[in-house]
């Protein structure tokens, strides 16, 4: 790919290797404000790449550095998310300054980005995540109207199952645990349910357990989870 560099002077040294890729949104107006934020070193944010509306990319930290995107998060048992993963900004007003669908020029090229990355640090799927997914009580990014399945179809994203569902009939206790094993910090138990719902039934996300949430991340957990890949 190529890239526009702009660097941001808000790294610092990694220390864990990198096991995962986080998607956010900008939720900001443009994106040359989204720019001038994560190259500000006052606003001590950063990410290592943004992604503008019409595919082009800006590259504004190096991999080998420690980005601040993630901010206080968790995935699977890891806290400094910052340290073991490559951040994307993807440029979106967001929920805050009107919400849109995301340009397939956009899409394409955050496909290519995260193929090259997933490739090159042997990512797995499931460690391919949004920022919701790590943050959920903080965070609604990149939103339910991201197409994670383009992403799935290619295997860069776990898919949404849609074949041999069955409904666990865990109690909500039982749900929250299994959330928890498949990687959710469940310590909101309403914003962990929401996040899962915006990644893998964005159709209704309204933060309620119920038999389509349960069969949905029960096929997660189990082996090869069949969808939309």
């Amino acid at each position: 790919m190529q890239f526009i560099d702009r660097p941001s002077p808000n790294f610092d040294d990694r220390s864990l290797p990198v096991t995962m890729v986080v998607l956010h949104y900008t939720g900001m107006q443009d994106a040359a404000s989204a720019i001038a934020r994560l190259a500000d070193p006052e606003a001590k944010v950063s990410c290592h790449y943004l992604v503008a509306e019409d595919g082009t990319a800006v590259r504004m930290v190096d991999e080998a550095r420690r980005a601040w995107h993630a901010g206080r998060s968790h995935w699977r048992g890891v806290t400094d998310i910052n340290s073991a993963s490559v951040g994307i900004e993807i440029v979106n007003p967001g929920h805050e300054w009107g919400y849109v669908p995301f340009p397939d020029e956009q899409i394409d090229a955050v496909i290519r980005l995260v193929a090259d990355i997933k490739q090159r640090y042997a990512i797995t799927r499931g460690n391919v995540v949004g920022h919701s997914d790590i943050a959920p009580a903080r965070k609604q990014d990149p939103g339910e109207l991201f197409p994670w399945g383009k992403l799935a179809r290619l295997r860069l994203a776990l898919p949404r199952p849609t074949q041999n569902l069955m409904d666990p009939h865990w109690s909500d206790a039982g749900f929250l645990l299994a959330l928890e094993r498949f990687g959710y910090d469940v310590e909101d138990p309403v914003a962990a349910v929401t996040a899962f719902q915006r990644r893998f039934r964005p159709e209704m996300v309204d933060g309620v357990i119920d038999g389509e949430c349960r069969s949905l991340l029960l096929a997660l957990l189990l082996p090869k989870p069949q969808g939309d890949d």
